[in-house]
């Protein structure tokens, strides 16, 4: 398979196991942008051309959020873009709260290249938290989301520099948002 075929057949695998699925945001868009918006921002911003980093981009919810396995991940797309996906998939079977303080704990651990996804995932997530905010979620619970999205950067840091500057200047206006109630 040749370096566009992997990268689209990620993109494909991708928007199929996601089709159902929607974003939390008031816009509700479909789920599959998000990981569209990851990989997009590791090439455009990060400057990544390894097509198995940006594959795995694609594919980095796939295990946490839908029927996907591990098992099948490597029977498609390998090992190494297997790994990079695992790497940045929290374990569904423990608590949220759990969950997100593993994020913290882990994220200096990760490799070189799933701190490069993480970093571009969580830039995302909190691009999504201004422009989209979910209807239920109070200026607090965002605030409190974009502190978190910060803790786990800290312990990614090193990897990418115009990736960090980026998720830099994007907490700049989640903050600025939250604090003026900008709905």
């Amino acid at each position: 398979m040749n370096n566009l075929d992997l990268i689209l057949n990620a993109a494909d695998f991708a928007a199929r196991r996601h089709r159902d699925q929607r974003r939390k945001g008031s816009d509700a868009e479909p789920y599959i942008n998000h990981p569209l918006d990851v990989a997009r921002m590791l090439a455009d911003i990060g400057g990544i051309e390894d097509p198995e980093i940006l594959a795995a981009a694609l594919l980095h919810d796939t295990i946490e959020d839908t029927e996907t396995t591990a098992e099948e991940l490597r029977e498609l797309f390998g090992k190494r873009i297997t790994a990079l996906v695992l790497e940045v998939t929290d374990d569904m079977s423990l608590q949220k709260a759990e969950r997100k303080r593993l994020q913290i704990d882990h994220a200096p651990h990760l490799s070189p290249e799933a701190k490069q996804i993480k970093l571009a995932d969580k830039t995302s997530n909190i691009t999504e938290i201004i422009n989209s905010p979910p209807a239920d979620w109070s200026p607090e619970r965002r605030r409190e989301y974009i502190e978190w999205g910060i803790a786990v950067v800290a312990g990614l840091r090193g990897v990418n520099e115009p990736l960090e500057k980026h998720f830099d200047e994007i907490i700049l206006s989640a903050r600025a948002a939250v604090e003026s109630h900008v709905e």
